[in-house]
């Protein structure tokens, strides 16, 4: 694979990651020779069967984990085991802290890198705004439903203003009007903000309505066997779905997904 690091915002190289032996177990081959290029700016998701490895290819992007082989390079620097700086990930998880007010969980970041006092508000300001949350920002987690505990997540990514924002299922814990509402919310930041993007989903229609592009992963280990380009422009919302395409971009990511799917099951049964 060429490298033209002046001309992409995340290069991948031949990534491998393999998980050492331990307590008597086998060794546990998660990720094989992943190669990718992202553009800045884009909306890239990854769907896969279970277990295929989609978190940890998340996880040595965000520099959280380093590759067995292959190397990885954010705006041409090498990434490999810290997290870089313009990188921000949100996990699937309710990772909002129970005894900070909402205008503090989405300070926290900014506050740990030590910016100053008034741009810190200032920006939590900004982000409680756009998602919807300004009214809560005295509110507690406990006082909030699932949805807006993750839109206080993401308005914590947000304030630390990522050139790239990792995101792990984010919606997946939700029900599905809350997710396509959340969906069209992550759209309008990710115009916004000009960010690179890049979702793990479990959901063919999310990744569909969300993304420039999908790649399908390989049972495990992980591998691209397909990219799929969905042609929507950016100002695309939940409208998108009432468009043909739409469900031919299904069925085309299902068509290679559904073999991969039944390789994963056969090797847990």
């Amino acid at each position: 694979m060429d490298i033209c690091l002046g001309e992409a915002h995340v290069v991948l190289d031949a990534v491998t990651r393999i998980y050492p032996a331990r307590g008597g177990q086998p060794a546990v081959p998660a990720l094989e020779s992943i190669s990718l290029t992202l553009k800045k700016g884009e909306f890239f998701s990854v769907v896969g069967p279970s277990g295929c490895g989609k978190s940890t290819l998340l996880d040595l992007l965000a520099g959280l984990n380093s590759p067995s082989a292959g190397t990885i390079h954010f705006e041409g620097a090498r990434v490999n085991g810290e997290v870089p700086d313009g990188v921000a990930v949100v996990f699937q998880e309710d990772a909002t802290f129970p005894w900070m007010t909402v205008f503090d969980n989405a300070a926290f970041g900014a506050r740990r890198a030590g910016l100053p006092v008034d741009e810190v508000a200032r920006r939590v300001e900004h982000a409680l705004a756009f998602m919807g949350l300004s009214h809560f920002a005295r509110a507690y987690p406990s006082q909030l439903s699932g949805g807006m505990r993750q839109r206080v997540c993401i308005a914590r990514a947000m304030v630390l203003r990522p050139r790239l924002m990792l995101l792990d299922e984010p919606f997946g814990a939700l029900d599905q009007q809350t997710r396509l509402l959340m969906g069209e919310e992550l759209l309008k930041l990710w115009r916004d903000t000009g960010s690179t993007i890049l979702l793990i989903t479990h959901s063919i229609d999310e990744a569909v309505l969300l993304s420039d592009r999908i790649g399908v992963m390989s049972s495990r280990p992980g591998r691209f066997i397909d990219i799929v380009t969905t042609g929507w422009s950016r100002d695309r919302a939940n409208e998108t779905t009432q468009d043909p395409r739409f469900g031919a971009l299904q069925s085309q990511i299902w068509g290679v997904l559904r073999e991969e799917s039944l390789k994963a099951l056969r090797s847990v049964s």
